[in-house]
């Protein structure tokens, strides 16, 4: 046993480094052989080719601004008509229907274009849900708001064939 532990280590390395060359010239090979795939070569050289997406520059601008367009149609106005409704909302989580006419009155929309339901029951409690409409040419924006309704939700749907926007019973919009 002592004539192992005399053993000289270089053999191991020798075995070890004789291995580094052939793995090394491999993974060269290898390299050199993909790297055709990826660009075009010019020359006998091979050049690498990068895709560059521009990231944002300061001449970006933000999304053009939700506005009201009063010669435009319900659905060319929905997205402003939600806007306003959940402004309102945000301001008010308890709106009731006037909350609702009188800011869409101060958003451009026409008062004598709309239609409310009633905020309360024929026994006076709350309603659990309340409607409100505009009528856009033959087109209505209805939107409609409470515990019913899963909170506020909109849509657009043609005008009834009453001319009116809203089904049932609706309240004066007197005020």
């Amino acid at each position: 046993m002592p004539h192992l532990a005399h053993r000289p280590p270089v053999l191991g390395f020798r075995r070890r480094w004789s291995v580094v060359p052939v793995v090394s010239g491999i993974a060269l090979a290898a390299a050199l052989a993909l790297s055709g795939c990826v660009g075009g070569t010019t020359g006998g050289a091979s050049t690498p080719s990068a895709s560059v997406t521009p990231g944002p520059t300061a001449t970006s601008t933000a999304p053009a601004a939700i506005e009201f367009h009063p010669d435009g149609s319900a659905q060319d106005n929905l997205p402003y008509f939600d806007q306003v409704n959940r402004a309102t909302l945000a301001a008010k989580p308890n709106a009731v229907g006037r909350d609702f006419i009188d800011a869409l009155v101060a958003a451009g929309f026409a008062k004598k274009d709309m239609q409310l339901t009633v905020d309360t029951t024929t026994i006076g409690l709350k309603a659990n849900s309340i409607q409100f409409s505009v009528r856009m040419g033959d087109t209505c924006l209805i939107g409609q708001n409470g515990a019913d309704a899963g909170g506020y939700n909109s849509q657009v749907t043609p005008v009834l064939a009453t001319g009116a926007c809203l089904i049932g019973e609706t309240r004066p919009i007197d005020w």
